[in-house]
């Protein structure tokens, strides 16, 4: 468990949370809290088996490390420009590493893997998140946002999709086709349903996960695209953008929660009992205790 969350960093400022219609989800009592700040841009958290939450500066080139006992470090520097992370259940982490258009596998002690280089021989548009499935698939999207440290010519890939990586590092394949530009991904923790946010369509859809990995019975979830998401033990999908907006598995806004920053990146649970939702935003990590569970956890 997280110590309480300000005394860790103190004196860092803590924020009212304006918390609109989140009280059946979140911790009685619990606001959002800064836990760090300084940052030039904070995205992709991601939690190890212990609970300690990897998160990126990726203007800054880093990985940084924030422990369930509330100590910041550096893990990795010269990152690849790492934006979406995920951990597998062997403790490597998964970062898309878009500074040569990469998807990287990183042991435990920080020894690099390229996964994927390219599709079909061509560049790929720059993953931007990623979630391992529990058989050890690896799912990321691919959307173009143009880079300024880019040495390269124009999209070569002929559509923003997502893509598949088999366990044991099978054929790279296309798995869903005809967005817009997808962002952030989720899938839940039986491995069934994988969660896509269009954020350039300003939608949500839902997947069904074959036996095979592919994709089928695609459905819209709900009318907001997101820069990344989560889930929690109940189901509930958590959305980013302006701040962190949640949505009953049915697609019903349930809850937002107002975080003090411009743009809200992304969001996962951590802590060693996951009950704490840990926010990367602009120039800040945020942490929020909740009621809930990160999905499957518990």
């Amino acid at each position: 468990m997280l110590p309480p969350l300000a005394a860790a960093l103190a004196p860092l400022i803590v924020c009212p949370a304006a918390l609109r219609a989140a009280e059946g989800i979140v911790a009685p009592g619990a606001t959002v809290e800064l836990l760090a700040g300084g940052f030039a841009f904070t995205e992709g958290p991601a939690a190890d088996a212990q609970g300690d939450v990897y998160f990126t500066d990726q203007p800054s080139d880093r990985i940084l490390k924030w422990s369930t006992d509330g100590k910041l470090s550096t893990f990795m520097e010269s990152c690849g420009r790492s934006n979406g992370l995920c951990f597998d259940a062997d403790g490597n982490l998964w970062a898309c590493a878009d500074e040569q258009n990469q998807l990287w596998r990183i042991a435990p002690d920080g020894t690099v893997t390229v996964a994927v280089r390219d599709y079909a021989g061509k560049l790929l548009n720059g993953p931007n998140d990623v979630w391992v499935a529990p058989d050890g698939g690896v799912y990321f999207s691919d959307p173009l946002y143009q880079r300024d440290y880019w040495d390269r010519g124009p999209m070569e890939q002929d559509g923003e999709c997502v893509y598949y990586l088999p366990p044991e590092g099978g054929a790279l394949r296309r798995v869903a086709e005809g967005l817009t530009k997808p962002n952030g991904l989720i899938g839940t923790p039986d491995g069934k349903l994988l969660y896509v946010a269009d954020i350039g369509a300003g939608k949500t859809c839902r997947y069904s996960i074959e036996a095979d990995g592919s994709l089928s019975d695609r459905q819209q979830f709900c009318e907001m695209g997101s820069d990344g998401m989560t889930l929690d033990s109940e189901g509930n999908v958590y959305l980013t953008g302006q701040g962190v907006t949640v949505f009953a598995p049915s697609g019903d806004q349930i809850a937002q929660i107002a975080v003090p920053e411009p743009w809200t990146a992304n969001v996962c649970f951590g802590g060693a009992d996951r009950q704490t939702l840990l926010i990367t935003a602009g120039q800040g990590l945020y942490g929020l205790r909740m009621r809930v569970h990160g999905a499957g956890s518990q």
